[in-house]
């Protein structure tokens, strides 16, 4: 990069109340499915870093879980922690909220960015499901009298919408920095982690309201054999028996038909042919357990 055109990079993390759509903004962006994406909310559990690499310069995407706001157990405070500490180390924040929508979850995860003194981006999202959009306009005005936003975009993260004046928006505010990761380097999470959030995606894909969030995956063994097949062994943490059962379903149908449809999404990430064996184990109040949480990769 010359003089004239001096390169940037910088950390930007994506803050927003659960299921505001931070984990799609991720993906549109980076362009690959890095972030779980379900319709519940809270699916995001780990600060989770997407790399984009362009001409102009080098962004470090952080996709955060959603602020809790009653943090009663071990795992609520360890994902207000993950927000608070990206927050911190970021050089950029876009707060997203959903077009037409300001709460008091959305005025928390403002009064967090607020604490520091990190530049912030507004960035309203699903704008594809507001009619008239003209009357969005006093919304926004209002916000930003009484709010301190640098700019405001408008984007429809799931149809690709608006990322590329987010995009631009983003890199005008990066410090001039050597890039972090090389050109074709998209996340810092290893193919265990990705593997295992595939997993747990779909546990939450397919049991739905059943599924308790007190559910986690942890790869106990990952190799690939000569005939060129990834063999992976995972088990699906629960704190009850009743919640074993529910994921194992009668006959073992339910474990087989997510392992099943799991095994598929990392096929499609891995390049190459799986064989995924499940286990279903239980560990009662791991979720509200320090240690534990350490242990499956929550810091």
């Amino acid at each position: 990069m010359s003089a004239e055109n001096p390169s940037r990079c910088g950390l930007v993390a994506i803050v927003g109340r659960p299921n505001v759509g931070k984990s799609t903004l991720l993906n549109a962006l980076v362009g690959e499915h890095l972030s779980i994406v379900t319709a519940r909310p809270h699916t995001t559990r780990h600060r989770i870093l997407g790399v984009v690499t362009k001409p102009e310069g080098q962004i470090l995407y952080l996709d955060t879980p959603g602020m809790h706001r009653q943090a009663r157990r071990a795992m609520n405070r360890s994902l207000n922690r993950a927000v608070h500490a990206a927050v911190a180390e970021a050089d950029l924040a876009v707060q997203l909220i959903e077009a037409g929508r300001w709460d008091d979850e959305d005025e928390s995860v403002y009064a967090a960015l607020a604490q520091g003194e990190t530049p912030r981006l507004l960035a309203l999202n699903k704008l594809d499901r507001v009619r008239d959009k003209a009357a969005l306009l006093p919304f926004v005005e209002k916000l930003c009298a009484e709010h301190a936003f640098s700019e405001v975009l408008w984007l429809s993260a799931q149809r690709m919408e608006g990322i590329t004046e987010l995009e631009s928006a983003i890199l005008a505010r990066l410090p001039q920095r050597e890039p972090a990761f090389d050109a074709d380097t998209y996340t810092d999470r290893s193919e265990r982690f990705l593997c295992a959030e595939l997993i747990r995606e779909q546990l939450m894909r397919q049991l739905g309201e059943e599924l308790p969030y007190a559910t986690t995956v942890e790869i106990e063994d990952f190799k690939d054999r000569e005939d060129g097949l990834a063999e992976i062994a995972a088990v699906v943490w629960v704190e009850r028996n009743g919640q074993k059962a529910i994921v194992i379903g009668a006959g073992g149908e339910q474990l087989k038909k997510i392992g099943t449809s799991a095994r598929r999404g990392i096929e499609k990430l891995l390049g190459r042919r799986v064989f995924l064996r499940l286990w279903v184990k239980v560990r009662e109040g791991w979720s509200d357990d320090e240690a534990t949480l350490k242990r499956f990769g929550y810091e």
